[in-house]
C-alpha cells in the first residue's frame, strides 16, 4: 500500500505545499511541487544496470494518483524486462520532435512553385530576359495549383503529372506541351536545391502532353465576321468594353497584351494616333494610325476609364495587384460570345490578328504594308536596311480594312 493519499494531495495542492518529492513507498513514485510549477509533477526513479534514473510521469491532477501507480507499475514491468524506460521515452521525444520539423520543413507544392517562379521567372523579367512572366504564372494557377497546389513537393508522383498534362492537353495542346517543360523546370529547381531526391515530371515529353504542335491558320471569313457582330449586339453579358476591345483587336490587328496594357498617355485622339512604347513583343516604337470609328470606341472607352491612366483598367472582381485587366479576362469574354455565335468554327483571340492580315492582303494592301499593321519585323537584310514605317500606307490599308467591318456590322453583303 503506499504512502500518498488523495486527501493530502488535494491538501498540500490547496495549501500550496511545495515540496521535491513526496514519496510513494515501494514503487518508486514521487508527488513534485516546486514554486516554478503551475502543477505538481508525477516522478519515477528506478535503478537499470546498477545507475539511478528518473523520469517524469504526467502532472497532478490531470494524471489522478490511481493513474500515476498503474503507470509506474506498468514501466517497473518494462523494466525488469530490461528496457531503460527513461531512455525510451527520451528517443521518443526526439523522433517526434524530427518528424514535426521534417513536417515543418516540408513544402507544399504550390510554395515549390512559387519559390521557383520568383527565383528564376520573376529574376529573369526584371533582368529584360523574360518578357511575359504573367503566362506561366496564369497556367500554373489554372491547370496545375487545383490538381497537385496542396499536396506535399515530395509527394507529387509521375501520375500526378500525367493527370495535369492529359487534362490539359485535352482542350489546349499547347498549353499541355508549355506545362511539361514547366515542370520539369520547377522539380529540377527543386531537386538541385536539396529538397527532392527526383524529377517525377523527367520522364514526360512532347509526346505525352500535347504533341508536335501545328501551326494554326484559322481565319475569319467575310460571313464569319457578320455573324460575330450579330452575336456581339445580342450577348448581353459580354459587356460594352469586352465589346470594343475585341473590336480595337479585330481592326488594328494588335496583340492582346498590348491593348490591356494600353495607357491613354500614349494616344492622342485630336491626331488619330497610338503610339506604341518599347516593351511590346517586336521591341520597337511605331505609331499605330486609328480609323475614325477606332477614335470613336476610345472616346467611349475614355467615358468608361474615368480618371484611370489605363485603356482597360483593373475591374472589381480581380487582383488589385494589376492595375489594367487581367491576361484572361478578354480570354473569357469571348467564351461568353462564342456560345452565342450559330455556324462558326472554334476560333482564339489570336485568330483575330489573322483574320485582320488575311484581310488586308485580300484588300490588295501589299505584303510589307500589312506587316508593319500588325507590327511584325520585316525580315532578312531589308528589315536591316528598311527603317520606313509606311506610316500613310498604312493608315489607308486600316481605314479600307474599318469600312469592310463598319459595312460587315451594318449588315452590307458580303461582296462589299
Amino acid at each position: 500500500m503506499g504512502a500518498l493519499n488523495d486527501l493530502d494531495l488535494r491538501r498540500w495542492l490547496a495549501s500550496r505545499e511545495f515540496s521535491e518529492g513526496k514519496s510513494d513507498k515501494l514503487n518508486g513514485l514521487y508527488w513534485v511541487f516546486r514554486k516554478s510549477f503551475k502543477d505538481p509533477k508525477w516522478r519515477l526513479r528506478y535503478k537499470f544496470r546498477g545507475k539511478p534514473r528518473v523520469m517524469w510521469l504526467g502532472t497532478y491532477p490531470a494524471m489522478t494518483l490511481a493513474e500515476a501507480r498503474r503507470e509506474a507499475k506498468r514501466l517497473h514491468a518494462r523494466i525488469t524486462l530490461g528496457h531503460d524506460v527513461a531512455q525510451e521515452k527520451q528517443e521518443r521525444i526526439r523522433d517526434s520532435k524530427a518528424k514535426d520539423e521534417a513536417d515543418r520543413l516540408a513544402l507544399t507544392f504550390s510554395e515549390l512553385a512559387d519559390e521557383w517562379f520568383e527565383k528564376t521567372v520573376w529574376q529573369r523579367h526584371l533582368q529584360g530576359n523574360y518578357k511575359h512572366p504573367h503566362i506561366p504564372r496564369r497556367n500554373l494557377d489554372k491547370y496545375v495549383l487545383p490538381l497537385i497546389g496542396t499536396l506535399r513537393a515530395e509527394d507529387v508522383k509521375p501520375h500526378h503529372i500525367d493527370t495535369i498534362l492529359t487534362k490539359a492537353a485535352s482542350g489546349a495542346p499547347t498549353v499541355a506541351n508549355r506545362l511539361s517543360g514547366m515542370l520539369k523546370a520547377i522539380f529540377n529547381f527543386a531537386v538541385k536545391r536539396h529538397v527532392l531526391e527526383y524529377n517525377p515530371a523527367a520522364a514526360f515529353g512532347i509526346e505525352d502532353a500535347g504533341g508536335t504542335r501545328k501551326a494554326r491558320n484559322r481565319w475569319l471569313t467575310r460571313p464569319e465576321l457578320a455573324e460575330l457582330f450579330r452575336a456581339m449586339r445580342s450577348t448581353k453579358s459580354l459587356g460594352r468594353q469586352n465589346e470594343l476591345a475585341l473590336k480595337l483587336l479585330l481592326l488594328l490587328g494588335g496583340r492582346k497584351m498590348e491593348l490591356q496594357k494600353a495607357r491613354w498617355e500614349d494616344i492622342d485622339l485630336e491626331e488619330g494616333i497610338w503610339l506604341m512604347r518599347q516593351d511590346n513583343k517586336s521591341g520597337r516604337e511605331l505609331a499605330i494610325p486609328l480609323p475614325t470609328v477606332a477614335i470613336e470606341w476610345l472616346h467611349e472607352l475614355k467615358h468608361y476609364a474615368g480618371r484611370s491612366n489605363w485603356v482597360f483598367p483593373a475591374r472589381k472582381m480581380q487582383d488589385k495587384a494589376t492595375p489594367h485587366i487581367s491576361p484572361d479576362t478578354l480570354n473569357r469574354a469571348l467564351d461568353r460570345l462564342r456560345e452565342n455565335i450559330d455556324g462558326v468554327e472554334h476560333f482564339t483571340i489570336h485568330d483575330l490578328r489573322r483574320t485582320a492580315r488575311t484581310h488586308l492582303a485580300e484588300l490588295g494592301v501589299k505584303r510589307d504594308v500589312a506587316e508593319m499593321c500588325l507590327n511584325h519585323a520585316i525580315k532578312g537584310v531589308e528589315g536591316v536596311y528598311n527603317q520606313y514605317t509606311y506610316f500613310e500606307e498604312r493608315k489607308d490599308a486600316l481605314n479600307r480594312w474599318a469600312s469592310l467591318l463598319t459595312a460587315l456590322e451594318q449588315g452590307s453583303k458580303y461582296n462589299v
